[in-house]
């Protein structure tokens, strides 16, 4: 099990009878399409019965996904990156339909975090037939659930080029948009609410983490723990261009809480405010700051390995 996931609950039940089964077919140059058939093929196997809810886009996605959970399926099962887990977390956070994730994204660091290995179908179709699900956080921003990392500042406007681009995969998008957003980023004037407490000064970057990871692997948030309540902050100060882009890339080990410039913080509660401000969750755009963020403890029932 990953070291993020600190189990408190962990509850068996019968394998699930029947799945809505969520799937974005254009993930990963369409690997999506293959995973979900596949995943499909292995539940029906084990006599499950399968309703797909594939969407070509986001909005019908939810149109189908809504509409396979009208059936009451036992679970949900999200084939794709973080972004349709993200789709998938509306449907069933703050409810006791459990979900189940088989990595089929650019990034999967939702999956990662929960001890889900990327590249094993096999495996994910085999943790959710056990029946074996934990409780975790989930964090809650208006009527929207992320369980990753929310992006606010120079991450978020990065994300928002990417997304505006159209050639390349997600990747190397993300690293295009990122130096193409360097040139003309100016440090934000951000104000924080950490719960009763109030921090107001120039910033480059805000990482609002209910788990550690996004991007792909960025441990921004590298002692976040998916089950302990509370939301962990990152912030790097208003430093120059030049220093920024020598942090930047320590965020895969994490390390970058090392450098002077950089702040962690944890609260339950979380407001981010910054004109012309965006927040980004999952990948997937919120929109304009100001934002509340909210750890809403065992929220989320997801299907995820035992211990090692």
């Amino acid at each position: 099990m990953s070291a993020e996931v600190t189990m408190t609950e962990r509850l068996m039940a019968d394998p699930p009878k029947s799945v809505a089964l969520v799937v974005n077919p254009s993930s990963s140059r369409s690997k999506g399409r293959h995973v979900g058939r596949k995943t499909a093929q292995l539940l029906q196997r084990a006599g499950v019965s399968v309703t797909a809810a594939w969407g070509t886009d986001e909005d019908a996605t939810r149109d189908a996904l809504k509409l396979a959970l009208a059936a009451k399926p036992d679970a949900v099962v999200a084939v794709g990156g973080d972004g349709l887990v993200h789709i998938a977390l509306q449907a069933v956070s703050g409810t006791d339909v459990p979900l189940g994730i088989v990595p089929a994204g650019t990034g999967n660091d939702i999956a990662t975090s929960l001890g889900i290995s990327s590249g094993d179908v096999p495996g994910a179709v085999s943790t959710i037939l056990s029946g074996s699900w934990i409780s975790v956080d989930a964090a809650r921003v208006g009527d929207r659930w992320f369980a990753g990392v929310m992006a606010c500042g120079f991450d978020a406007l990065a994300n928002e080029r990417a997304n505006q681009m159209r050639r390349g995969p997600g990747t190397l998008r993300y690293v295009a948009a990122m130096l193409a957003e360097m040139k003309v980023f100016r440090p934000m004037p951000f104000e924080l609410t950490l719960d009763a407490s109030t921090i107001a000064a120039p910033m480059m970057l805000v990482a609002v983490g209910n788990g550690p990871c996004y991007g792909g692997g960025m441990r921004v948030c590298p002692h976040a723990d998916l089950d302990d309540g509370m939301l962990d902050v990152t912030v790097v100060n208003e430093i120059s261009k030049v220093e920024f882009l020598k942090v930047f890339p320590s965020v895969y080990a994490g390390t970058h809480l090392h450098h002077p410039a950089v702040d962690y913080h944890r609260a339950r509660k979380v407001e981010v405010s910054a004109p012309g401000g965006l927040a980004y969750a999952d990948g997937e755009r919120i929109g304009p700051l100001p934002v509340s963020a909210e750890a809403v403890p065992g929220a989320l029932r997801v299907y995820a390995p035992g211990p090692a």
